[in-house]
């Protein structure tokens, strides 16, 4: 891992064995719901419900300011706690939690590498113990706004020079076939991508066993589709899980300058009236 742009984003299951119980460290299991985690977790970790937990659904937003500092701080976690994370979908969730640390300025973030499935494929324990960490308090920092793409980035990004859109998603999602993954409710009116983006599915940055494919597989991955440092890069998926995951790839093992993850991503889009949509195969 050391090759990567910034090998401290990452933390090995090694690692998190030697230091989950220190008093300084909290481990965080970040799902789409809390099922699985209630089935086992690694020893000492808080469970994050993705659904309920990291979004404010009656605004369609991320965690409020208020609403962020309080679940940090009933999780143990104040501004100088290591916070490590790890999940199921190779950190799907996982890296949307981290995005949104971001996004409000924690300093020592960390991911699992190869999360919840690593973890479990080499036998290490388990438990069903729910925690009940000492309550901290928490002060946000001040947003980290070029974290996040919205709507008027993505119309100058289409139209503008010196970007680079990157669609995260299944294939048949890109090209129109399918509006969304089976199963998941939100979704749009019409499939297909934003024009020019570039397809690039997320799962490509992952090994067999969960964890980050090596620095140069990603460089090699990106870049052989015009996806380069000097440009503005723009990554969104359906909702903005998946994309956040590569945003992470992208701005932490690559260390590409200028990342933004759409969260709006092809949900928003794909209902907009009067935004222009591609369907069909990539255009290379």
């Amino acid at each position: 891992m050391t090759d990567y742009a910034n090998p401290q984003s990452l933390v090995s299951t090694d690692w998190v064995e030697k230091n989950r119980k220190d008093d300084s460290v909290v481990i965080v299991e970040v799902d789409v719901d809390t099922s699985a985690y209630e089935e086992g977790h690694i020893p000492g970790a808080v469970g994050w419900n993705w659904k309920t937990q990291l979004a404010d659904r009656s605004r369609r937003d991320i965690l409020g300011l208020a609403e962020l500092e309080e679940l940090l701080g009933k999780s143990g976690i104040d501004n100088k706690t290591i916070v490590v994370l790890y999940g199921d979908n190779n950190n799907w969730f996982a890296a949307w939690a981290f995005w949104q640390l971001k996004v409000y300025g924690h300093q020592d973030v960390r991911i699992l590498n190869g999360g919840r499935k690593k973890w479990i494929a080499e036998g290490r324990e388990i438990v069903t113990e729910i925690p009940s960490p000492n309550a901290k308090t928490y002060k946000t920092m001040a947003l980290n706004q070029e974290l996040r793409a919205l709507l008027p980035q993505v119309k100058t990004a289409v139209k503008g020079k010196g970007y680079a859109l990157v669609d995260v998603r299944s294939p048949d999602e890109f090209t129109g076939k399918l509006l969304a993954p089976a199963g998941l409710p939100e979704t749009c009116q019409r499939g297909g991508h934003i024009p020019g983006a570039r397809s690039i599915p997320w799962g490509l940055a992952c090994n067999e066993d969960g964890t980050f494919k090596p620095v140069e597989e990603l460089r090699t991955l990106y870049a052989g589709k015009g996806v380069t440092p000097d440009k503005e890069v723009i990554a969104y998926c359906r909702i903005g899980e998946r994309s956040s995951h590569s945003w992470f790839v992208l701005k932490h093992l690559l260390g590409y300058p200028n990342v933004k993850n759409y969260d709006g991503s092809w949900t928003e889009w794909g209902n907009l009236v009067g935004a222009p949509i591609e369907q069909g195969e990539e255009k290379l």
